[in-house]
């Protein structure tokens, strides 16, 4: 197939792709139809929502971050969310710009100095504009976008990571289910959850576009009063900047979102330190560190406080909108996380993503709203609180211009939320389409586009509808089906994980008490010690002694009825024994070429093959089993010392599904070949 026709060839899958649009436009129709109508609804439905399933939102908001400090600390924790021999495609300041970008880095301009001067000013308990509706406005803040934010888009990141790169199935949502449903997922059941999952993704980014661009707009008349602060200009900016997310996801994930990524980073840590040095610097210190002390301190009374006794708007605007706001964008970002995070264990993914962002998010916070709120009380600044209950949209602007150079960092702002916008559309695009398609990563471009325009054209329909309470209202709204979906993920992926970890403590106990045949193998030993062997060498040895072996063992194994088959992959050098057996994880056993950076007494030494100088690389002959690379070499071995290593790995194997008889079969097919494409990735990469 040419070029062209690949770009224009459809992987959508109907059964959600048509669902999702059809329900997206009908809602666009009505905005537009009636929007005082559509604004009336809106309303309705938060007012209803909050009061009848607040304790529900609270209460998975809880489970969401328990689990994963659970899974983090337990033993589970060393598991690598790949195969074994996986290492992650991004280095930790490349992965942690992305998942911030992708995260929340607009809320954070948007929410920044307006929620805790908001709080100052209206706390929901307590005397208004005191010292200690100070101290309550930063724990809110600190509250509302920690731990439990993280939580939540960690908990539906660490879910698809696993069960894709771990298993190799599709990375959709639905995937998380297949411990609990099986092939279901393949189904209606299946197709409802991705449904679901776009939905929410849809509402939730169309609500971050929206607070990005009201901010945008007032940026833009604080620089130049000229120009309104109106639905019609916010229009034309979503319009301009859609455009702009279309060229970036068009360029992909490497060229288009990791640079933008970066670029934010640096603007976002730019404009944080400007603020840091320019206001009350020891100030900002003190109080970051007593402000994480006592959210620290309150953060279990904090999680379950749905004011029983004092009921008011309060939680409902605030908290639920939060929480609603972060588990309506949780599939997006989440996928996203998943995508970045591969050939990293979920130990570290698990405190990478909880841990790293909370801080930032904390000294955030500490400098801009701590800062506004020094203005205030202790330089009179008391214009401000009216300014931001007005519009909180510019409350980050009129703080700016309390500092030097006002109009020059203003600029530089007004740029940074438009990169943070551009970024939240083309990744939220690409997951997205990902979703519409069943999980299929590489989509024709123009399935990408399409995405990316209806973003923004949903984003410009409930800002005519309603503005932001009508963002509000559907955020909270989608958020519901899907907090539900993420709790039935979560025991899936307990599920999966109790079966790994029980597979691996009763393998190491049983083949540590079973008498275990030894051969004399000392000298493959010390050969393995001092010998560099060639690739030549080494592929000779694979595509004789190595099949040869395996062969042996397929002939027999097929002899007693069992399903064996052998493979040699010569273009990468492979050697594959696969044994079926039933609807059981099949038995997968690999011999592959890998190639290795030799070391520096080698180097200056004679080169075992040529007697030239020794050549700058060698060769092993790995073991891989499904789990991946299993870390030793079998270069040099003799046929029964191979034969012996494949019944030792298949004596494992039959162990398993003896002690475990409901383990998952997962696609091996797919999994066979997620681990050739890593392998050939490395070779790749050790070329270039």
């Amino acid at each position: 197939m040419t070029d062209s026709k690949k770009a224009l060839k459809s992987t959508v899958l109907l059964p959600v792709f048509l669902p999702a649009v059809v329900v997206t436009v009908l809602l666009v129709t009505g905005v537009i139809v009636s929007p005082e109508l559509a604004g009336t609804l809106f309303n309705n439905t938060l007012e209803w929502i909050t009061q009848t399933f607040g304790w529900f939102y609270m209460l998975a908001v809880a489970i969401f971050l328990v689990f994963m400090v659970v899974v983090g600390v337990s033993n589970w924790g060393n598991i690598k969310l790949g195969p074994d021999h996986a290492e992650p495609q991004f280095n930790f300041l490349e992965w942690f710009a992305m998942l911030f970008s992708a995260g929340y880095g607009i809320a954070l301009l948007f929410f920044g100095v307006a929620e805790p001067v908001l709080h100052f000013a209206s706390p929901p308990a307590g005397a208004a504009e005191t010292v200690d509706s100070a101290k309550q406005a930063m724990q809110i803040a600190f509250f509302h976008w920690g731990f439990h934010i993280w939580g939540i888009y960690g908990l539906v990141g660490l879910v698809l990571a696993y069960f894709s790169f771990r298993h190799g199935l599709p990375l959709s949502i639905r995937s998380a289910l297949y411990p609990l449903i099986g092939d279901r997922i393949y189904g209606p059941v299946g197709h409802a959850v991705d449904v679901f999952a776009i939905l929410g993704t849809l509402f939730g980014i169309a609500t971050t576009l929206g607070l990005s661009v009201v901010q945008i707009n007032a940026g833009i008349n604080y620089l130049w009063p000229q120009i309104p602060v109106d639905i019609t200009v916010q229009v034309i900016a979503i319009a301009l900047i859609t455009a702009a997310a279309t060229v970036s996801v068009v360029a992909g994930m490497d060229k288009g979102i990791k640079r933008l990524s970066i670029m934010n980073m640096v603007l976002a840590i730019g404009l944080m330190t400007f603020v840091f040095l320019a206001g009350p610097t020891i100030h900002i210190l003190e109080s970051f560190l007593q402000n994480t002390g006592s959210y620290l301190n309150g953060i279990v009374a904090r999680t379950f406080n749905l004011q029983a006794y004092t009921r008011s708007d309060w939680i409902g605007n605030w908290t639920l909108f939060i929480f609603g706001w972060t588990i309506a964008w949780a599939p997006f970002v989440g996928m996203f996380i998943a995508k970045i995070s591969r050939g990293r264990t979920i130990r570290q993914f698990v405190f990478g993503v909880m841990l790293v962002p909370s801080v930032f998010t904390f000294l955030w916070f500490s400098v801009f709203g701590d800062t506004a709120l020094n203005l205030i009380m202790n330089e009179g600044l008391t214009t401000l609180i009216g300014d931001v209950q007005r519009d909180q949209a510019v409350a980050l602007f009129k703080l700016l211009h309390e500092l030097p150079g006002s109009f020059f960092i203003s600029v530089l702002t007004v740029l940074l939320i438009i990169t943070f916008f551009v970024t939240s559309s083309d990744s939220g695009s690409l997951v997205i389409d990902a979703l519409a398609s069943g999980g299929v990563i590489n989509t024709p471009v123009w399935q990408r586009v399409f995405w990316a325009v209806l973003e923004g054209v949903l984003a410009s329909a409930l800002l005519f509808g309603g503005g932001l309470k009508a963002l509000q209202a559907m955020t909270v709204t989608s958020a519901l089906p899907f907090a539900i979906i993420m709790l039935i993920a979560a025991a899936g992926l307990w599920r999966a994980l109790q079966i790994e970890g029980h597979r691996e403590s009763s393998l190491q106990g049983y083949m540590t008490s079973s008498p275990q045949l030894k051969t004399n193998q000392w000298k493959q030993r010390l050969a393995a010690m001092v010998d560099f062997p060639g690739r030549r060498k080494v592929s000779r040895f694979i595509e004789t002694t190595v099949i040869s072996s395996m062969r042996q063992v397929e002939a027999e194994l097929q002899r007693r009825g069992w399903d064996a088959s052998v493979v040699f992959d010569s273009e990468i050098c492979r050697a594959h024994l696969q044994v079926k057996w039933d609807d059981q994880a099949d038995f997968s056993y690999d011999i592959r070429l890998t190639e290795h950076e030799a070391p520096e007494y080698h180097k200056n030494g004679p080169d075992s093959e040529s007697g030239a100088s020794a050549a700058d690389a060698y060769y092993r002959a790995e073991v891989y089993m499904r789990r991946g690379g299993r870390a030793y070499d079998i270069f040099g071995y003799e046929e029964n010392d191979i034969i012996k290593d494949i019944l030792d790995q298949f004596e494992k194997y039959l162990h398993f599904l003896e002690i475990s008889p409901g383990s998952l079969p997962w696609d091996m097919a797919e999994h066979d070949e997620m681990l050739s494409e890593d392998s050939a990735e490395s070779e790749a990469g050790k070329s270039d």
